[in-house]
């Protein structure tokens, strides 16, 4: 057993293992100091609910408090092994500002009430509303955290009992074009691939993704790969010098926006090379000629003139995706945060379809999640979805859900798409949507232009609630806040990305008067007397368990079928990838293998989009195209990003992650060894750009767009020229001294009011900026991290360290790995 500090060494020690190989065991236990394993009374199975990788774990249980975790050896998922925010995050359950006790607006601020004048309060309003205007008055905005449990219960009360079509979850933000891109090329949300395929791939590609802050753990296994026999070569497509980046064979880094002419570029080398699997494609696919007839106009001389990329680089990067024999490809944010997110996105399905690399072991795609609970949104129809996947277009689908939940179909809203969260907004804006209600999460610092966002929740003819577990900056504008239990104090299920199931079972009880966010649920359902056909009560479960065993009848015949899964399968044990049937009662590894798609017309979750409009096709339409449910094949012409950098604003701007913080840091910020580690927000330029500047590492900077500016220490790093990098974590009211007008420190003071036509998530990658300096630094430098894609250029900087509570025990199951 080894103790790590593991704020420095963020992805452990190694444990190689060949191509073929199961992963070695690793077993990472964090405890709090003074604590001993002897000391704790019991373990308490759960996973992580910090990113989307779905990290199995065990909380530590001492009297009625958290002391620590310990990764589950197990679980398929992480083999033990735990990342920073899994091993430091838990912390921030005990945080002493936690929200105990309902508040709501008296005389323009928010005081302490009991739970009967706050449900009161929301239950009147929304009574109010649906009598004088109906469901378009009320709206829902979700997150990616709650359990499924939760989600499935949102779904019935929002879409079956109130009939409100506003239904969204902040997934949009990081994962709507991951639903998507699935829908399109395999009419069908639904990861194709496994973790289990870094295993034995001989080639991985990363699609603006960095795997190494985002999903550490799944990172440390390419690692593994990497330091053992037969490694796979790794491309990384990345304008940043993430640790991907660093390990990879070819590294391509397009300018931001340019994603749809890289694809076709790698595209043009596979159809001219001919690295195409026809037999496959004739037979399980359509599209494959219109996609030849636009990558023509695509060869590398002119991608790397639109990209500013090397013809050779794009070359070489296309010959080992088109000539290995076993390709994993990931998929995130560099892709999905851009102006023609979906459109680069499927070109990445293109390329599994085109190689006939679909349901094989080191055969994988995975259009990753963003957030941990990202797949049960899309599954429970708690992102405005259908649940079960069912079609919005298809009235046969209607119909079933109408059976499942014994309502009319006539009372489930589907005559238009679902209500994406920008579109709610601007209802909000308008004065449509009169009753907003946010849980868990924090729009006024994650939604783009945030001067229009808090004007849009601020205003007095909104209703707006909150629950959440702590007094985030989106609390401070509401009407009736609720507090939450959050996990570890609750019990329910979450889905990874790669469609594993994982139990979380309660450990402690949650402080105060808070409550699990489905009791909360349950309590507004009953209020508000909704119910079936039959005069019943519409929701007729009252426990996470029995929740779970409604969703499974829900999902009964759909390609996310739970039916052979229960409490009682997920105890113990490893998590359990859907669909999980009769037919396949451990599970399913991966989809897709026989060459058979979800994609029937009759059967389908969707018909699809225009990739440039957002327009859904047709039923007709797409039964003309598709008839025998085959995969589909689009293709998509590049079109320049809505801001090109110009004289005042020279610079392309991008925000994103450090593998520190989640979301909003409203956790991460309250655990002292993630928060200091990454304490304040920071701006990455190249060194090319801090020369013409006049920038040094350390300066005080303002970075500003059309839409406002944020101040910030400059870190100079490897990016590449004409690109700024900030972190989106940090909110604007931290500052203290900030006034909502000035220079703050949210990345998203700065970001733009536009989406992506198809999967409607907004543009977070492609601002026009310009960086000047504020204040010379006095030789000290960013608080930025060194460990990871803010790594400094100058070697006289400061590592990143842990304090003495950094330390983690690691140990694996053999003896011998080299660090």
């Amino acid at each position: 057993m080894t103790e790590v500090d593991r704020i420095a060494d963020v992805w452990g020690t190694r444990t190689p293992y060949a191509r073929g190989q199961e992963w070695p065991v690793r077993v990472d236990t964090h405890l709090a100091e003074g604590v001993a394993p002897a000391d704790v009374d019991r373990w308490v199975q759960s996973a992580s609910i910090l990113h989307s990788n779905g990290d199995a774990l065990d909380i530590a249980v001492r009297g009625d408090r958290m002391v620590g975790v310990r990764g589950r050896a197990a679980d398929r998922v992480n083999h033990g092994r735990l990342g920073p925010k899994d091993l430091f995050g838990w912390q921030a359950n005990a945080s002493p500002d936690r929200l105990t006790r309902p508040l709501v607006r008296k005389r323009g601020k928010l005081v302490e009430a009991s739970w009967e004048e706050a449900m009161g309060r929301v239950v009147d309003r929304t009574k109010e509303l649906l009598e004088e205007q109906g469901p378009s008055a009320l709206g829902f905005y979700t997150t990616g955290q709650l359990f499924l449990e939760e989600y499935y219960t949102l779904g019935v009360v929002a879409h079956g009992g109130l009939g409100t079509n506003h239904v969204d979850g902040n997934t949009r933000l990081c994962t709507a074009t991951a639903a998507a891109a699935l829908k399109e090329s395999f009419a069908c949300d639904g990861q194709p691939g496994s973790y289990t395929d870094v295993d034995h791939a001989d080639v991985i590609a990363l699609f603006g993704h960095n795997m190494a802050e985002t999903q550490t753990v799944l990172w440390a296994r390419v690692l593994d790969r990497l330091a053992g026999p037969n490694p796979p070569a790794v491309v990384c497509v990345d304008p940043r010098p993430t640790p991907v980046a660093r390990a990879a064979t070819v590294h391509l880094a397009p300018r931001p926006g340019t994603n749809v002419a890289l694809m076709n570029g790698l595209l043009h080398e596979i159809v001219a090379n001919d690295w195409v699997d026809h037999d496959y494609v004739d037979a399980h696919a359509v599209g494959y000629d219109e996609l030849v007839k636009r990558v023509a106009d695509y060869p590398p001389e002119k991608v790397a003139t639109i990209c500013d990329v090397p013809a050779a680089d794009l070359r070489e990067a296309a010959r080992l995706i088109g000539t290995t024999e076993r390709l994993m490809s990931t998929v995130l944010q560099g892709f999905y945060q851009s102006h023609q997110a979906t459109a680069a996105a499927v070109q990445v399905n293109n390329i599994h379809i085109l190689r006939g690399m679909l349901g094989r072991p080191g055969c994988g795609l995975l259009q990753m999640n963003g957030q941990p609970t990202a797949e049960n949104t899309r599954e429970a129809g708690a992102d405005g979805d259908l649940p079960g996947f069912r079609n919005w277009s298809n009235d046969a689908h209607v119909a079933d859900l109408a059976r499942v939940w014994n309502v009319d179909p006539m009372d489930i809203p589907h005559y238009s798409p679902p209500t994406h969260v920008m579109q709610m907004m601007r209802y909000v804006e308008e004065g449509s949507i009169r009753l907003m209600w946010v849980q868990a999460t924090n729009p006024a610092v994650s939604l783009p232009e945030l001067h229009r966002i808090r004007s849009i929740l601020s205003q007095k003819r909104l209703f707006l609630v909150v629950q959440d577990i702590f007094l985030s900056e989106t609390a401070q504008l509401a009407d009736v806040v609720l507090p939450a239990a959050t996990w570890g104090e609750k019990t329910g299920t979450f889905t990874n990305t790669d469609r594993t199931v994982h139990l979380s079972e309660k450990a402690v009880e949650p402080p105060g008067e808070a409550r699990p966010d489905l009791d909360i649920f349950l309590d507004f359902a009953r209020r508000m007397e909704l119910t079936d056909k039959d005069g019943a009560p519409l929701v007729k479960w009252s426990t996470p368990e029995e929740a779970f065993e409604a969703w499974k009848e829900c999902s009964r015949g759909r390609p996310c079928d739970y039916t052979g899964i229960s409490y009682g399968r997920l105890r113990g044990g490893s998590g359990i990838q859907w669909p999980c049937t009769d037919d396949a009662p451990d599970g399913t590894e991966r989809l897709y293998g026989d060459g058979r798609f979800f994609a029937d017309p009759q059967y389908c979750e969707s018909y699809g989009r225009d990739l440039v409009t957002g327009a859904p096709v047709e039923p007709t339409e797409y039964k003309a195209l598709n008839p025998e449910g085959r995969a589909i094949i689009k293709a998509a012409a590049y079109v320049p990003p809505h801001e090109l950098p110009s004289p005042d604003y020279p610079l392309q701007l991008i925000t994103g992650r450090t593998v520190y913080h989640f979301h909003t840091r409203t956790k991460t910020g309250r655990a002292p060894q993630l928060q200091a580690a990454a304490p304040e927000v920071w701006v990455e330029v190249s060194a090319g750009d801090a020369e013409l500047l006049g920038l040094h590492e350390g300066d005080l900077t303002e970075i500003t767009t059309p839409r406002g500016s944020v101040r910030a220490r400059a870190r100079v790093t490897g990016i590449r020229d004409g690109v700024a990098f900030l972190p989106f974590h940090y909110g604007y009211w931290d500052r203290g001294s900030h006034e909502p007008d000035g220079p703050g420190r949210a990345a998203n003071e700065l970001t733009i009011t536009e989406w992506d036509p198809a999967s409607k998530q907004p543009i977070f990658k492609t601002a026009a900026c310009r960086v000047s300096l504020v204040e010379a630094g006095d030789g000290t430098p960013s608080s930025a991290p060194t460990t990871t894609a803010s790594a400094p250029l100058a070697d006289d900087v400061p590592p990143t360290r842990g304090d003495a509570g950094s330390g983690v025990e690691e140990e694996p199951a053999t003896t011998g790995g080299t660090r």
